[in-house]
């Protein structure tokens, strides 16, 4: 069993029955470090092998692990204190950036994915979901709040979703608006008692207001002529809330300047907004009028202006116009009450408005309608004798010709009869006649009765609009002897037609007699659309052209005369069959094989549909050379296997599955390519700096289905500084065979800072290089990277870089005694910060509701990293810790302090408590703490029976060397567990560490 150990330079390894040797240097050049390289341990005897097998059966699945999410954001939120004991909500103002960041762990790497919802409604922003670690909205707006959800998977156990509540503040111009009161007189309302001044401004949070007079400030009892109320509703499509002062019989005091100021109470430094309005005795209502008369029927192309003044109001209104239905023309030009449309069309037409608005009773509006003058679709029909059973036009019968248009105005369409080019006029034989606009609108008639042979000819319908400006349209219908109804007919041979997919194809019904008329196809299933879409096409030669055809166009047709061009009689109808022939459809279309050589592959090809299905066969390719062929019985599927497979016999295989109309191809790429690495991003602390111009980086990776192909033997590692086109190549070599979810790790040395670097990695069988992965590392210059002196009061914002742990109940909170709610507990907590200072910050946790008992809040500090030790020497270094606690109230809980190592899961048990009220005191605790590796402290408060128990911290040091014995303090727990850390993996790699060292 070979047995990974380090090499130098802060070498790593694997834990495992394989290892990676050789080096990699940055392009910085100089030193290596690496892998590290094999040992074999056939001196450590049974002993050795025992411990290996612990730490294998401790590794379980390797590192392979479902996601883990977390969500932080820039720092811009407007925090809202009675807020985050509920839910987590992001308050951010609007017109600012948002920017959030979902943080996760897994391997391997989850695929993130970003989605919102906004209120009970699923809001889809930017129409689509955004798949990045950090979601970002620049000028952000009131409809982007809501609830965001990040949501991370990797295949491997649940998907791991977090969410947060953007919640956007924003504060509008407040409005204020005037109205009399309900019943009283329209005109001079103002002389009346009663005054309503309404104030309305939309916000987030719900906006305050205060009323002023002048520069006297109204409130509720102040003035009995006053009143200050909220309505008991409000009107539909108001957003605001609503403020309304009450002017009571109406006293001359009364006439003067009035302010409405809105305000959020600065929340996300949003200032207050204020409006005024001048109440005087000439205080009115706008009205109106237009200069031009309703309707207004213009030509297209001709410009038209709309005139609108005002004839009232004080103070002055505002003036504009509208569209009864969508946007103002583009090319519209407006000046003051002036709408001018330069070149009109029959787009432009339909009714327009003007309005007028000064914030005093209703608004005024007057409106317009925009008629354009159009003559379009110009048709025509025959109807027969109805007192004749048969549809044929015959002498001494009567007929009926009709002509048809679509008029705008209708008012204005007359129409003019020729036959033969002369005028008509109506007579007894020859009778004229418009149709009832409501029955058949823009239609006229001519009624021949006693039809004679001198009636044969053409007649003439000539529709006009007396405006003029318009072109007439002129429809020629021809009545003789071979006038006759239609007929239709489908040549035989064109149903049913038979086509492939993809080809054109043309239906066709033949149609005879005369005039021949419009032909309307639909298809037999009235339910179902025709190719274009819609559910029936009109055709003037009886063809129906269908280009690109497809298998769901396959059915039967109609074909049918219509009444227009044509004799106003039964449609005649006919029926066309279409088949749509396609080539079989087959799974897989494409799969791709890897396995390693001399073992077995077996591929199926199945056929899922085809038509037609009679006559199907296949034949099995591996390039041009042809292995098999075969045609299909009962069965939809065929296989081919490969009993061993060799150098020879990888390569892309197709089945192709044929029908008359075609093939359909099932692909495999058999290969022994081995699958890509897969990269460890969740390496704790991976960059450390020993020199002061360069880095190195722990390079950790798994190898993805190591199994599926032959071993790995070797990886090629290629590096290159960000923005250049060189690739610096190396080799690791790796012996024995890697196990699926094995971590390798590879140290990078020689890094230049701050410069980033990209890494590829691809693994190498004997069958050749596999696939490629790429990711960037990234210089971050860490916390005190070897710690030698750490202080802090906790005077920034940024808390010395403490965080919040996400999984505990509630938070700790930053604090001084000057910003202090006034709503504070009292006889609990500090008094000041552990200086004296009333201004100075400390953290503590707050024991007010919602808070339980037994609820914690943890505190976690950064990562501290200690300078790096011999491998193979015992390391004890040591620091002494100490912070000023507060723990003053009746109900105080516990305040426990731990160390949590590099790679420790779960907190142990704390190396420093203490329980119950101390006082009103600042205490110091100093301990010596022994880390053999890179660190974090970790705050625990623990909530007690009540809300008299908040419990503070304060000046924070960690300082490199022991303690003076003076100065330990004594609230640490007993018996020394803070100083054991009970972790197996540590005690046995110690062990290993040891007898390697005796070997040596």
């Amino acid at each position: 069993m070979d047995v990974a150990q380090g090499g130098g330079g802060g070498g790593g390894g694997r834990s495992s029955s394989s290892s990676c040797t050789g080096s990699a240097r940055g392009p910085g050049g100089g030193g290596g470090g690496g892998c590290g390289r094999a040992v074999a341990g056939t001196l450590l005897g049974l002993g050795l092998m025992v411990m290996l097998m612990l730490l294998e059966g401790i590794a379980g699945q390797g590192v392979y692990a479902p996601p883990t999410v977390r969500i932080i954001h820039s720092g811009l939120a407007c925090n809202i204190e009675e807020e985050r004991y509920s839910e987590r909500v992001y308050t951010i103002r609007e017109g600012e950036t948002l920017e959030l960041t979902c943080l996760v762990t897994g391997h391997p790497r989850p695929q993130i994915r970003w989605t919102k919802t906004a209120g009970s409604a699923s809001d889809r922003f930017q129409d689509s979901s955004v798949f990045n670690e950090t979601l970002r909205i620049a000028n952000i707006q009131r409809h982007q709040g809501g609830r965001y959800y990040c949501k991370a998977e990797n295949g491997l156990g649940s998907p791991a979703i977090k969410s947060i509540r953007v919640d956007v503040y924003y504060l509008d111009d407040p409005v204020v608006t005037v109205h009399q009161s309900i019943g009283e007189s329209k005109e001079q309302f103002y002389y009346e008692r009663t005054v309503f001044l309404r104030c309305v401004a939309n916000s987030n949070p719900p906006v305050r207001y205060s009323w002023r007079r002048g520069q006297e400030v109204l409130l509720q009892g102040s003035d009995k002529g006053v009143e200050i109320y909220e309505p008991f509703f409000t009107q539909v499509g108001t957003e605001g809330e609503t403020k309304i002062l009450k002017l009571k019989n109406l006293r001359p005091q009364d006439y003067a300047n009035y302010s409405c100021i809105a305000s959020v109470r600065n929340v996300c430094n949003i200032s207050d907004k204020m409006v005024s309005f001048r109440l005087s005795n000439k205080t009115a209502s706008p009205s109106i009028k237009l200069l031009v008369d309703d309707p207004i029927v213009v030509n297209p192309g001709e410009a038209i202006t709309l005139a609108c003044v005002t004839t009232g109001g004080e103070p002055l209104p505002t003036l504009t116009w509208v569209r009864s239905v969508g946007a103002l023309p583009e090319k519209t030009v407006l000046k003051g009450g002036t709408l001018t449309i330069p070149t009109i069309s029959s787009d432009d037409a339909g009714t327009y408005s003007c309005i007028a608005n000064n914030n005093v009773g209703n608004p005024a509006k007057k409106s317009i309608n925009i008629i354009v003058r159009a003559l379009r679709k110009g048709r025509f029909w025959i109807t027969p004798d109805p007192y004749h059973k048969d549809d044929n036009i015959q002498i001494g019968r009567e007929v009926k010709i009709s002509c048809q248009v679509e008029a705008v105005p209708s008012e204005e369409l007359t129409f003019s009869w020729f036959k033969n080019g002369r005028p008509l006029r109506s007579s007894e034989r020859m009778v004229i006649t418009q149709t009832d606009p409501d029955v058949s609108p823009g239609t006229t008639n001519l009624d021949i009765i006693d039809l004679k042979f001198t009636d044969f000819g053409t007649y003439t319908c000539v529709a006009s609009l007396k405006g003029g400006g318009i072109s007439d349209i002129s429809i020629d219908v021809n009545i003789s002897s071979s006038t006759v109804p239609p007929n239709l007919t489908v040549p035989q041979e064109k149903s049913p037609l038979v086509t492939r997919e993809g080809d054109t194809v043309e239906l066709q019904c033949q149609v005879t007699g005369k005039p021949k008329p419009i032909i309307l196809w639909s298809r037999a299933d009235k339910e179902v659309p025709m190719p274009d879409g819609s559910m029936q096409m009109e055709s003037y030669d009886g063809i129906l052209r269908i280009v690109n055809v497809s298998r769901e166009m396959t059915g039967t047709y109609k074909c049918q005369t219509s009444q227009y061009n044509g004799f106003n009689v039964k449609p005649r109808e006919a029926l066309v069959q279409l088949i749509v022939q396609y080539p079989p459809a087959v799974e897989p279309t494409f799969l791709e094989i890897r396995q390693g050589q001399g073992r077995s592959v077996t591929m199926s090809c199945r056929v899922l549909r085809a038509y037609p299905t009679r006559v199907l066969t296949f034949e099995w390719r591996l390039g041009n050379k042809l292995l098999r062929t075969g045609q299909f019985d009962a069965q939809d599927s065929t296989e081919y296997t490969i009993r061993s497979l060799s150098r020879d016999s990888y390569g892309i295989y197709n089945c192709n599955v044929i029908n008359e109309a075609g093939a359909g191809r099932c692909s495999f790429l058999v290969t022994g390519k081995a699958y890509a690495p897969e990269f460890y991003y969740d390496t704790y602390n991976p960059l450390w700096q020993n020199r002061a111009r360069v880095y190195a980086y722990s390079l950790e990776w798994t190898q993805m289905n190591p199994d599926a192909v032959d071993r790995i033997l070797t990886y090629h590692l290629g590096i290159r500084q960000a923005g250049q086109q060189r690739w610096w190549e190396q080799e690791i070599a790796v012996n024995g065979k890697i196990q699926k979810g094995e971590l390798i790790t590879y140290n990078l040395t020689e890094l230049i800072k701050p410069e980033a670097y990209e890494v590829r990695l691809t693994p190498v069988t004997i069958f050749g290089d596999g696939d490629s992965t790429i990711r960037v590392i990234k210089y971050s210059a860490p916390m005190n990277p070897h710690l030698r002196e750490f202080h802090c009061g906790f005077e920034d914002n940024n808390i010395c870089l403490f965080s919040q742990d996400q999984k505990d109940n509630f938070d700790w909170t930053r604090q001084n005694i000057v910003l202090r709610d006034t709503k504070y507990t009292p006889n609990t907590g500090p008094s000041a910060d552990r200086s004296g200072s009333k201004e100075g910050f400390f953290m503590y946790i707050e024991a007010s509701s919602p808070r339980k008992e037994g609820d914690k809040a943890r505190l976690i500090s950064p990562v501290f990293s200690i300078p790096p030790k011999n491998p193979y020497g015992a390391t004890n270094t040591a620091y002494c810790f100490s912070f000023y606690y507060n723990m003053n109230g009746q109900h105080i809980g516990t305040l426990n302090v731990y160390l949590r190592l590099k790679s420790q899961t779960s907190i142990e048990s704390p190396f420093w408590s203490a329980t119950g009220n101390k006082g009103q005191h600042w205490f110091q605790a100093r301990i010596n703490i022994h880390p053999n590796t890179s660190f974090q402290i970790v705050f625990e408060g623990i909530r007690g029976r009540g809300i008299e128990g908040d419990i503070a911290i304060d000046d924070i040091s960690i300082v490199e060397g022991e303690c003076t014995m003076s100065d330990h303090d004594n609230h640490h727990i007993p018996s020394g567990a803070g100083r054991r850390l009970p972790h197996i993996r540590i005690l046995l790699v110690f062990l290993l560490v040891s007898v390697l060292s005796h070997q040596r």
